[in-house]
């Protein structure tokens, strides 16, 4: 009778720290932003997203695709684009979408689209780790 005592205290204690570090990760989730703006702006808005921790960023070079009548009545001038893809922490979307806004509002020619997907998992404790400068969680997961 004792050693079921003792192996029913010894199943609760690795799911309590599986509780914890669980808490910690949903405290810091990550969520994909996808930001779409004229080229020759691209190198400014992948700096300011960086400020933001953004420790993965990707830029694609795109066109738009509205015609030349569409763009008139739009006031777009250029159609080379640049998709940046970013990964960042969901505590900090709303203060980099506000920046965002700010800029695509005040910035001569620079006008862009921005969205957040967000991540449902992501594979490996060092990828998590990098990708949401959580030193935290590799500590508790060794």
């Amino acid at each position: 009778m004792a050693e079921t005592k003792q192996k029913k205290v010894t199943a609760q204690k690795p799911e309590k720290k599986k509780a914890a570090t669980r808490s910690k990760v949903e405290s810091n989730k990550l969520e994909l932003l996808v930001t779409i703006v004229n080229r020759q702006k691209a190198e400014f808005y992948m700096d300011l997203i960086q400020s933001y921790e953004a420790n993965m960023q990707m830029a694609c070079q795109a066109q738009g695709t509205a015609t030349p009548d569409m763009r008139k009545i739009l006031g777009l001038v250029d159609i080379d684009k640049t998709v940046i893809f970013s990964v960042v922490q969901e505590s900090r979307v709303s203060d980099i979408m506000y920046q965002l806004s700010k800029r695509f509002r005040t910035i001569k020619n620079g006008g862009g689209i921005a969205y957040t997907i967000p991540l449902a998992s992501v594979i490996g404790v060092a990828v998590y780790t990098f990708l949401s400068n959580n030193k935290d969680a590799v500590k508790e997961g060794n």
